[in-house]
């Protein structure tokens, strides 16, 4: 009985001990497939997640990758200058019209050039495209204030050109060629700069010797309604000479005669931009007195030619710079409504006050000292088509025979 009973127990020991190996099988097993269950989970939770951001992500890594382009910036082609030949060259009124011309061929001859401006007349799109470039700066700065910079070459171009502008604050416009032109003399004299001042031919005003040459003194009102360019251009001039004199400043100075081209304001005033604008637009073309005043016109790739050449050279006197095609400003109205093909009438208003008459450029001087001329001009190819057909003009611009560009 006793045995019997010892079976019993050790069958019941053994059977409890495989109990609790079935159980504890039975709930690793268990362990297991919820962890396994519970990763597979979490693991498609994941690639949900992964999936709904990169959805969320894709159209903003576009849009870095848009900005990343746009900030590529590709510029003009510049030349490479070894040290010795590279300048550091400051442009007042850099961002205006002839300023920024001036600016692309500095830059691309390979010089390091800073713009100066207070855009009241500039734009700082006309220069946008060097923005970021190693060798341009943009400051924007008025040239009444003290600037201190170190520079080898200063083009002062920094004053309101067009009567509209000059006309509308003639005071700013006296302070800048007046206090403006005194403190680049002043940064020039400190620095040892050379100082090139671009003058006007207003300052012969409505001559009375034509064609206009360098020895002409001029014929002035010094108290009209044009005295705040005229006479400030003639001050500034007598600044140049008198720190030539005293301080030893080497000065340029650059009498500019009628210019046009690209990046001129369409409603600035002048003469080409306002016929332009009116034949466009179907109005009269505004002729003020009788339009037998006369003016000749440049572009101004020739003009920023002929103010590099001015520069390094060692000419100190006054140069003139133009165009010595005269033409009268009716003509110019009757050309541009050809070529515009414009149906508007020329509409002649009373004259205005110390209009120039007669304008021509006498440059025998830029001629034979800088070996510069005008290249460009503007001619109107009339061509007839077979058949008795209406004919067509064109307006081109072509190069003079037998020159060549600076």
């Amino acid at each position: 009985m006793m045995l019997v009973n010892w079976l019993i127990s050790v069958i019941n020991r053994r059977i409890m001990k495989l109990l609790v190996a079935l159980a504890l099988i039975a709930y690793i097993a268990s362990v297991w497939g919820t962890y396994t269950n519970m990763r597979s989970i979490q693991e498609h939770g994941e690639t949900k997640i992964e999936q709904r951001i990169d959805e969320a992500v894709a159209p903003l890594r576009e849009k870095i990758r848009d900005l990343e382009l746009s900030f590529t910036q590709r510029y003009p082609p510049v030349k490479f200058l070894s040290e010795k030949d590279r300048k550091r060259i400051l442009i007042t009124g850099g961002a205006g019209f002839v300023g920024s011309h001036l600016t692309d061929k500095l830059m691309m001859d390979g010089h390091e050039v800073t713009v100066v401006d207070n855009f009241f007349t500039g734009r700082k799109r006309n220069v946008e495209h060097w923005i970021g470039h190693e060798n341009f700066e943009l400051i924007n700065h008025d040239v009444v204030e003290p600037l201190y910079i170190e520079v080898d070459q200063i083009y002062h171009l920094a004053s309101p050109a067009s009567p509209p502008n000059y006309m509308y604050n003639p005071i700013k416009t006296l302070k800048t060629n007046t206090i403006g032109t005194l403190n680049m003399l002043g940064l020039a004299k400190r620095v040892g700069a050379r100082l090139l001042l671009a003058s006007t031919s207003e300052v012969y005003g409505d001559p009375e010797v034509h064609p206009q040459n360098e020895d002409y003194w001029g014929h002035v009102n010094p108290i009209g309604p044009r005295a705040c360019y005229d006479e400030g251009k003639r001050v500034a001039e007598t600044m140049c000479y008198a720190y030539m004199k005293q301080e030893g400043v080497e000065v340029r100075v650059a009498r500019i005669f009628n210019t046009f081209g690209s990046r001129m304001h369409m409603n600035d005033g002048r003469v080409v931009s306002n016929f332009i604008l009116q034949a466009l637009q179907g109005e009269p073309l505004t002729v003020y007195g009788s339009g037998s005043q006369t003016r000749a016109f440049q572009y101004v790739s020739d003009l920023v030619n002929g103010l590099v050449s001015l520069m390094n050279s060692n000419v100190s006197s006054p140069v003139n710079l133009g165009n010595p095609e005269e033409h009268t400003i009716l003509e110019f109205a009757q050309l541009i409504k050809s070529l515009v093909g414009s149906r508007s009438y020329i509409q002649f208003l009373p004259e205005a006050q110390d209009d120039p008459q007669r304008r021509r450029p006498d440059i025998r001087k830029a001629k034979m000292l800088l070996g510069w001329e005008p290249v460009l001009f503007f001619v109107v190819l009339t061509v007839g088509s077979a058949g008795g057909r209406a004919e067509q003009n064109y307006p081109v611009l072509q190069q003079r025979a037998g020159t060549s560009s600076q």
